[in-house]
């Protein structure tokens, strides 16, 4: 009878696990992946949004910074104070960038279309 119990319980573990590892690959945000942006210059310089909240930049002075989702948008926190939304309107995403201090229900300093790589 032991045995029964621990080999039940065993297979309610797993299967709860697959369950959980289905849930959260289905779950996964639109936002993850690689977006081709615009600076103030309207130069183009990609921003990587990955699915453990990090952002990395190819542009020179705001590398690094985290994200999450927040509603249709994901909002993404730079290390130099600066932040980025990418935000889904309609069928297409707008991003906005708001310097330093800017708050976030205002102007954005810049903005620009976006498309996922």
């Amino acid at each position: 009878m032991g045995r029964i119990k621990f080999f039940a319980t065993a297979v309610m573990i797993a299967v709860f696990a697959i369950v959980m590892t289905t849930i959260a690959v289905v779950a996964a945000s639109e936002f993850e992946g690689v977006w081709v942006v615009k600076d103030s210059s309207g130069r183009q310089f990609e921003i990587t949004l990955t699915a453990d909240g990090k952002a990395t930049s190819t542009q020179e002075k705001a590398k690094e910074g985290t994200w999450k989702e927040e509603g249709s948008s994901a909002v993404i926190s730079w290390t130099t104070g600066w932040t980025t939304k990418i935000t889904k309107e309609g069928d297409h995403y707008v991003k906005t960038a708001y310097k330093k201090g800017a708050p976030l229900d205002g102007p954005p300093t810049n903005k620009s279309n976006v498309q996922k790589k």
